[in-house]
């Protein structure tokens, strides 16, 4: 297998890369669509606002990279902002669209006692515990999470994970193998370590 782990001029990714290091894989980075010649598995990491990624990967020419990607059913993980860019619109953003692969758009955390970003660690309650990409977890494993804004598919037999902060949010989406999680793997110590193990499986 070879991992690509899309650079599109922001996110933590040294963090994403040591972390697939702990896993067992190098990765490199891809940041034209002929970066990713021979890449079996694809990462889209995410620290940052919706519409800076989706001008990013638009300018970089990577939209149909990913979208062909997903269409094919090859292993895609969307983490954080690279998973809610997937979705149609993300109210942070105002007119900025996302990259409509999936139905449904992102929006923020209203305003209430809790305070916001939603930031640390919390469980999730997982929707299918026999799924390989949570094997060896629990029923509700903790991540660590950091974001304003969360994402409501319009399907929702696609959430893999939920999470509560105030709302019962899809923390995670799974479809064939496209995996993408709200929280992040990279900062989820030994969880998010075996997380990435799982993707590099499918």
């Amino acid at each position: 297998m070879k991992l690509g782990v899309i650079d599109y001029g922001a996110g933590n990714l040294r963090s994403v890369l040591n972390t697939f290091e702990a896993a067992g894989v190098t990765g490199h980075l891809v940041r034209t669509p002929e970066d990713a010649a021979g890449v079996t598995h694809l990462v889209l990491p995410g620290v940052g606002a919706f519409g800076d990624c989706a001008e990013k990967l638009r300018r970089q020419n990577l939209v149909p990279l990913v979208r062909a990607w997903i269409e094919r059913d090859r292993p895609f993980l969307g983490i954080c902002v690279g998973y809610q860019v997937l979705f149609e619109s993300g109210e942070e953003s105002g007119q900025v669209p996302g990259l409509g692969i999936l139905k449904g758009r992102v929006v923020r955390f209203s305003e209430s006692e809790l305070k916001v970003p939603h930031m640390g660690w919390n469980s999730v309650a997982l929707t299918d515990p026999a799924d390989p990409i949570w094997k060896g977890m629990g029923k509700e494993p903790y991540f660590y999470f950091v974001h304003s804004y969360y994402p409501q598919p319009e399907d929702e037999s696609l959430i893999a994970a939920f999470c509560t902060y105030g709302v019962r949010f899809a923390a995670a989406v799974r479809h064939g193998n496209l995996v993408a999680t709200q929280f992040h793997p990279e900062k989820s110590q030994k969880l998010g370590v075996k997380l990435l193990k799982n993707f590099i499986s499918l």
